[in-house]
């Protein structure tokens, strides 16, 4: 492999972006707080590890499950045409995509766009380095900032998805010139759970909470119940956007911490704040 190819060498960069570093020393001690964990089964180990690493005790409650599409054939149409972007908005949106795909490969003609890193890193194991990924914050805003997407006339984009997903990525890029149609290739919904034992012992295992969308906290509400409200807003929570911690906010929940990014890290730095400012609002 020639290393000072200009593909090679974004190559080299971007796989070394998700081999995980030497560990350094933890941000704090989490004090054997318990932490509500409610990323989707599948997606949650690595969080889980650095939780337990600073001293926590991950507590496991998908608050989503993720599902093929109920009709995956519009979907399969569209990953078949020829676009001049893809734009993929999740880890989920690459792996459930890849059955629907012509020979399940991704194809190597238009340009690739990924929302955030962990929906990089699935595209590259995929056999695809994303052409455009955000540098600062993971989401649809600053995707939208890079230059590569200012001018985009009569450029055809497809954004593969989950069903119902924000429009503020797609009504931009109309705006901007962009041909544009969604490729909805899974469904999130509410899991299976009977939360009686975690709500019965609530106040003695639960210290802390982490939610990565509005969709959790709705079903992280539906699933504890009205026995498990007025527990779950009294505990701190961390969020991974500003919108998200709007809409936690009005929910009623008492401290919410920003995350500074949406990676498993700033989680943790977020928590361990909330544990070293107990009295901060």
């Amino acid at each position: 492999m020639n290393l000072e190819h200009p593909h090679n060498i974004r190559l080299v960069s971007v796989i070394r972006s998700h081999i995980p570093e030497p560990r350094s020393p933890c941000p704090c001690d989490l004090a054997d707080k318990g932490v509500l964990v409610t990323r989707p089964e599948a997606q949650a180990e690595g969080l889980c590890r650095l939780i337990a690493a600073a001293g926590g005790r991950a507590i496991r409650i998908p608050a989503i499950a993720i599902e093929p599409a109920a009709n995956s054939e519009p979907a399969r149409h569209l990953l078949a045409q020829t676009w001049d972007l893809m734009i993929y908005i999740s880890r989920n949106a690459v792996e459930q995509s890849l059955p629907l795909l012509p020979d399940g490969r991704l194809p190597t003609e238009p340009q690739i766009a990924a929302v955030g890193r962990a929906t990089a890193a699935a595209l590259a194991a995929a056999g695809r380095i994303p052409d455009l990924v955000p540098t600062e914050r993971f989401d649809s805003e600053s995707l939208l900032a890079l230059p590569a997407l200012r001018e985009l006339r009569g450029a055809r984009v497809l954004i593969v998805r989950g069903t119902g997903g924000r429009a503020v990525l797609g009504d931009a890029l109309i705006e901007r010139g962009a041909e544009l149609a969604y490729a909805e290739v899974y469904r999130r919904t509410l899991p299976k759970i009977d939360p009686t034992p975690l709500v019965a012992r609530w106040r003695q295992n639960v210290q802390l909470a982490t939610a990565t969308s509005g969709e959790v906290l709705d079903n992280l509400l539906t699933l504890v119940g009205p026995n498990g409200r007025k527990l779950l807003l009294a505990t701190p929570l961390v969020v991974v956007s500003e919108r998200t911690a709007v809409a936690a906010r009005r929910m009623g929940f008492s401290r919410v911490e920003l995350a500074e990014r949406a990676t498993d890290e700033a989680i943790v730095a977020a928590l361990c704040h909330l544990v070293e400012t107990p009295g901060d609002t």
